[in-house]
């Protein structure tokens, strides 16, 4: 019987495990190993923004134990829902390796626009919303139709058409300058007091962990069928239950006071919805190749210009998106409705939460990190009474360590052969 036994083959390893030059060990002590090393060859992730969000909550609620509470909190993600959207936007232009100067003024444009056509010319409200997003998304096909066929740099086009969109929105809003948008309507209350109720906010976050544990389990089995190693089942609702229970922690803080906005529930589901699009479908991984490398990917058979043009319109779009919440958030549209930081905070928040300015590299989530990030300094700021000055100073400081902890992790990736 031992003899049958040991005459027997061994199963064939997995076609990742063939090479025995590469170590593999799923032990604790090895995934910590594996971890370093992924940090050693420059593939850090979140991690930096991850590490300097947890020291300047740190250093803010040392300063002012008002910082992490619940009220200013949910004040906090009231405020990053806007420029979040449009942030998520520059996440798209600057994977294919491009930028867009003109959110800004596309965004102040929408939010002209809701105002014009919904009070002055008494539109439905949803009508008047549509009709900016998709002016935004025209103006995107443009900046489109110049880089693809004339082959005008994005740098040029956008920075034309911020000067052009901006002068459309100051003719448009006329002498008065502003329009108030109506108190007690559902746009308005829904960017400045709508609030998910306690149960829908616990019942929407066990729905995401549930959603993250099959979506794991899903890739882990699609590894398996390909003969590729894979997560175990235990490990992966092991993960999804942690995660789960440190968001509903997150939910029952929040809702000691007003709780979870409805518009930053809005801005989540636009970022996992992007994030999906990013990593599972086709389309997005054209786009990491696109930016990673143009001329490969056109030999590779990928639309290159179909897929510069969706980038410039998605972020265009967005942009506008972003200008309606903008003008729902401050209940009127004004000519000074994306001018200032806004350019500033939606191109800094995607570059500090991790997307590289090199094209190829980024991540939905990046726009979420970034924004956090930047409305944290803003309010902890704000909350120690100092000078707008300094807001400008750190964000510009923080931006100018992000990339150069991206220029270092590439350089880094290059000669470890992983760029």
């Amino acid at each position: 019987m031992m003899k049958t036994l040991q005459n027997e083959p061994a199963a064939p390893a997995l076609l990742d495990r063939r090479d025995e030059r590469v170590r593999h060990d799923d032990s604790l002590a090895g995934s910590i190993r594996a971890f370093w090393d992924r940090i050693r060859s420059g593939d850090l992730g979140s991690l930096p923004v991850i590490v300097g969000l947890a020291i300047i909550w740190t250093v803010f609620q040392a300063l002012n134990p008002v910082f992490l509470s619940s009220a200013n909190l949910v004040n906090m993600l009231f405020d990053c829902s806007t420029v979040g959207v449009i942030s998520l936007g520059i996440v798209c232009i600057l994977m294919v390796g491009e930028i867009d100067l003109s959110v800004g003024s596309v965004s102040g444009f929408a939010s002209a626009l809701v105002g014009v056509f919904w009070v002055n010319q008494g539109w439905p409200v949803v009508f008047a919303v549509l009709a900016a997003m998709i002016v935004g998304a025209l103006i995107g096909s443009l900046y489109a139709f110049l880089f693809n066929h004339f082959g005008m740099p994005s740098f040029v086009s956008t920075l034309s058409g911020l000067l052009a969109v901006l002068g459309l929105q100051l003719y448009i809003l006329g002498a008065t300058g502003s329009i108030n948008l109506p108190y007690g309507s559902w746009l308005v209350n829904f960017g400045q007091i709508m609030v998910m109720p306690d149960p829908v906010a616990y019942l929407l976050v066990a729905l995401a962990g549930i959603a993250f544990f099959f979506a794991s389990y899903r890739t882990s089995a699609r590894r398996r069928a390909a003969g590729l190693s894979a997560k175990s089942t235990g490990g992966l609702l092991l993960r999804a239950v942690i995660i789960t229970v440190a968001l509903e922690a997150v939910a029952f803080y929040l809702n000691q006071s007003r709780g979870i906005p409805w518009m930053f529930g809005l801005f989540v589901g636009l970022v996992a919805a992007m994030n999906y699009a990013l990593t599972r479908t086709k389309w997005g991984r054209s786009m990491q190749a696109v930016g990673g490398n143009r001329e490969a990917a056109r030999r590779s058979g990928i639309d290159v210009s179909r897929i510069y043009a969706s980038a410039f319109v998605t972020c265009a779009l967005l942009a506008a998106t972003g200008g309606v919440l903008s003008a729902a958030r401050l209940a009127t549209a004004s000519q000074q409705a994306g001018t200032g930081d806004v350019n500033l905070n939606a191109i800094a928040a995607a570059v500090i939460g991790g997307t590289s300015l090199f094209g190829g590299r980024g991540s939905a989530y990046s726009a979420l990190l970034g924004i956090i990030v930047i409305q944290s300094i803003a309010s902890g700021l704000t909350l120690l009474d100092l000078s707008s000055s300094l807001r400008y100073m750190i964000t510009g400081a923080v931006l100018a360590v992000a990339v150069i902890v991206d220029s270092l992790a590439r350089r880094s990736r290059i000669s470890h052969g992983r760029a």
